[in-house]
């Protein structure tokens, strides 16, 4: 096991203390437990957000309903 060193705001910190508290786990188990949570949304490989295009639009055929009539249609 590594041992680190981080800063971390004293809100942060205080809220994962109280949370380590109420759940009888160590501050460094909530640390740990956090990453974990994180690492696992952002697996190895994953496409960056940047890298992504919108897909290209398709034609889904003539409305069924005029413009002009939407909004009454929406309450109907």
């Amino acid at each position: 096991m590594v041992k680190t060193q981080v800063q971390i705001p004293d809100l942060l910190f205080r809220e994962a203390k109280r949370l380590a508290m109420e759940n009888e786990m160590s501050f460094a188990e909530v640390v740990r437990r956090g990453l974990e949570e994180i690492i696992r949304h952002h697996p190895p490989g994953r496409a960056r957000a940047d890298t992504w295009n919108l897909p290209e639009p398709f034609d889904l055929g003539d409305t069924l309903a005029p413009e002009e009539n939407w909004s009454a249609l929406c309450h109907d």
